[in-house]
């Protein structure tokens, strides 16, 4: 496999399509997937593959962006709802509609950074990545993603988690590591393979919410 291709387990994402059919040229579509390059196949190859009704027969369609690090597909697909319905979801209520000469392109990706900067998406481990290159654009230094949001470019692909893998096994006993106690429900762990924290949920939460946040 390319060096250059970024390989995620248990991976959840929210793309934007951009259609190049010089038809329909300039429209959007935005979905969920766990598998980005199966899922634009589908949505080129039409309905009966697999693709959505919106996006059959007007390809060909390209994936210029995907956000992923979602921790389930729950929250995922909460954040395609809203950035499908920015006009109908109370967060993003203060937003002002799309302008008559703003292009639906251009809407999507100023929802999009909107997104970043209210609850509950700004406090989750996003990355931004831009997949076709020749439709990047720069967020605007007043709409900037959080510190801890990466913007990057280039492929990804996704991968399945195999059962039983990592290091936190139903059979092991796990020690929180914020108090020190055992954990005899089911622990929290890091969706990262490279970091070994295991904690209480109550414990991590204390460490980083605010009085009256959930």
């Amino acid at each position: 496999m390319d060096d250059n291709v970024h390989t995620i387990e248990q991976f959840y994402g929210v793309y934007l399509l951009y259609c190049l059919n010089p038809k329909y040229k300039g429209r959007t579509y935005i979905g969920y997937t766990v598998d980005p390059n199966r899922r634009i196949k589908q949505h080129n190859k039409g309905k009966k593959a697999g693709g959505a009704w919106r996006t059959s027969k007007r390809g060909p369609w390209t994936m210029v962006l995907i956000v992923h690090g979602f921790p389930n597909d729950i929250t995922a697909l909460r954040f395609e709802w809203a950035w499908q319905h920015p006009n109908r979801s109370r967060r993003l209520s203060h937003l002002p509609r799309k302008k008559a000469r703003e292009t639906v392109y251009d809407y999507a990706l100023r929802v999009l950074a909107e997104m970043f900067r209210v609850g509950p998406w700004l406090r989750l481990p996003l990355t931004i990545r831009w997949l076709n290159q020749e439709f990047a654009r720069d967020f605007p230094s007043d709409k900037l993603p959080p510190f801890h949001m990466p913007v990057c470019y280039g492929p990804v692909v996704s991968k399945k988690l195999k059962c039983g893998s990592g290091d936190h096994g139903p059979n092991q006993s796990s020690t929180c590591v914020v108090c020190s106690g055992d954990i005899d429900e089911k622990p929290l762990v890091c969706l990262s393979p490279d970091c070994d924290l295991v904690s209480h949920i109550v414990c991590l939460s204390k460490s980083f919410l605010e009085p009256g946040e959930l």
